[in-house]
């Protein structure tokens, strides 16, 4: 099962990051509706980024959504640490009787090929920021997206 948590959340971190320097506000409804995402699985995800400092949230009818430090300040690496805590990139099958030298030693070979390549994931990831990586996602080409009505409007709308 792909896990989508990772890509989701850096989603939102960089639309709270693009809202505040367009000094627009964010809210969960806001970030569900424009990253066409359940809501509930955006107020999922707001737990650990808060948790960790990543955002800040305030409650109440003009509530919104900030970064918790600067966005030079946020790497990949954090968003991705925050948002799968535990999980690691690939599990390993549980230990198997060892019937022969593959069996008896794939587990632990495989263990050590998947922790080598969770730690040259993570070194990348730490070599972007939230800064970065929006101003790389600002220069992209945009003639294919799709205009999107002012969303507070539609969202003040629907409820």
């Amino acid at each position: 099962m792909l896990d989508y948590r990772f890509p989701t959340a850096l989603q939102m971190v960089l639309s709270v990051a693009m809202a505040e320097q367009l000094g627009e506000r964010s809210t969960s409804a806001i970030l569900a509706y424009g990253l066409e995402a359940n809501p509930s699985f955006i107020r999922k995800l707001m737990v650990p980024l808060t948790r960790d400092g990543i955002i800040v949230s305030t409650l109440g009818r003009n509530g919104s959504i900030h970064l918790g430090r600067p966005a030079e300040q946020i790497t990949l690496r954090d968003i991705y640490v925050s948002v799968t805590e535990d999980k690691k990139l690939w599990a390993s099958r549980p230990d198997i009787p060892a019937r022969c030298v593959v069996s008896a030693n794939a587990c632990w070979y495989f263990k050590s090929i998947a922790d080598e390549a969770e730690r040259a994931s993570l070194e990348v990831l730490a070599q972007h920021t939230v800064a970065s990586a929006l101003e790389e996602v600002k220069k992209a080409d945009t003639s294919g997206c799709v205009p999107v009505p002012e969303i507070d409007t539609w969202y003040k709308k629907a409820h």
